[in-house]
């Protein structure tokens, strides 16, 4: 009789406590703030002077506003390219309605938003209902909005009045007023995710859309949902742009690359591009480290291009160290018993293992959500 049904239990290794990704983020902008302090030191000046700390809050603010929808959108394992277009549509739609009238400012900022919300709307749809891949989705919407800007705008529009230009260039103390709005944006971003349900949802869907889908989640609203409030943070940041130059602008958006940077500061922030992991917090982590970067490289007047060259590195060294953990805790989890080995190489040949995968996948959809 054989007695391999009776073998003793495996004695499981107590796992090691590691890192949030949040956690790893915010060390790594210690450690670029100390970096860039000896750096800027080393030119006689002095990083955290108030005037850099401005500059580099400042160059949160429009990308901060962008990167936090983007960081919805890619929980849902969904991306969006449109959204520097629709910060120059926005930019161009508030400037020509409020027209130097402070009257018109709210209808003005309602009415981007509006825009802005149908856009998001189109996306989702042709992404949830067409099928069509969030990529290629969202860069034919951006074309056919980049089209409308090019025929009827031919440079800068609209006037936008002096009361509405002080949100971009007014703070408190050093912090400019828009990084405030932008921070207050990212509180209301991670306390949906946190506290709603439809952000439980996005996580669901973006860490395995089948097992969403069997567990009775409706997996099209969640993803029309993160497009809607994509487009609308996009439109915030349009708005910002326009209260800093005063016009609006057809290429705005476009020259300042904001669809790929704000997809490099999510991912730099921990958040998977495969979605179902991630946080507003680390994104705004990844949006602090660019502008640190950046502020750095323009105190000690580094070639412009060459700035790129350091944002690349920058993003493949974060991508790299997340991939290892993410590969390194992803281990089987089929310990083998006295029965698999009676049974001998079936089961991980795809026997019963292939068939009882369908009650294997929550469980491990669980433990790395956790």
């Amino acid at each position: 009789m054989s007695t391999g049904t009776l073998s003793e239990a495996p004695v499981r290794k107590p796992r090691r406590r590691r890192l949030d990704a949040s956690l790893i983020v915010g060390i790594a902008l210690v450690g670029v703030i100390i970096i860039g302090s000896v750096l800027v030191a080393s030119v006689g000046r002095n990083f955290f002077s108030a005037g850099n700390i401005r500059d580099i809050l400042t160059g949160m603010s429009v990308l901060g506003f962008v990167a936090i929808g983007q960081t919805l959108v890619i929980l849902c394992a969904s991306l969006d390219l449109s959204v520097p277009y629709v910060v120059s549509l926005s930019s161009l739609i508030a400037a020509d309605m409020m027209a130097g009238n402070p009257g018109n400012i709210p209808a003005a900022v309602l009415t981007v938003l509006v825009v802005a919300a149908l856009i998001g709307t189109a996306n989702g749809l042709i992404v949830t209902k067409l099928k069509v891949n969030g990529f290629i989705a969202t860069l034919g919407t951006g074309l056919i909005i980049k089209g409308y800007l090019d025929t009827n705008y031919k440079g800068t529009s609209g006037n936008v009045p002096w009361e509405f230009q002080l949100i971009g260039a007014t703070g408190v103390g050093p912090v400019p007023v828009s990084t405030l709005i932008m921070l207050g944006v990212a509180v209301l971003g991670a306390l949906f995710l946190a506290r709603t349900r439809t952000g439980s949802h996005m996580f669901a869907v973006g860490g395995n859309e089948q097992v969403a889908r069997l567990s009775g989640i409706r997996t099209a609203r969640p993803v029309i949902i993160a497009h809607v409030l994509c487009s609308m943070t996009a439109a915030l940041a349009g708005l910002l742009l326009a209260s800093r130059l005063g016009v609006g602008s057809p290429t705005v958006g476009s020259q300042g690359g904001y669809d790929l940077l704000s997809i490099a500061a999510v991912v730099l922030g921990g958040t998977l591009l495969l979605g179902g992991r991630g946080s507003i917090w680390g994104t705004i982590g990844g949006v602090a480290i660019f502008a640190v970067v950046d502020s750095v490289m323009s105190v000690m007047q580094v070639n412009p291009f060459l700035k790129d060259v350091v944002r690349g590195i920058v993003i493949v060294a974060a991508v790299a160290v997340y991939t290892a953990r993410i590969t390194e805790r992803r281990r089987p989890r089929f310990t083998s018993t006295g029965a698999s080995d009676a049974a001998g190489g079936g089961i991980a040949g795809g026997g019963r293992g292939a068939g009882s995968a369908g009650q294997g996948t929550p469980a491990v959809v669980q433990e790395e959500q956790a």
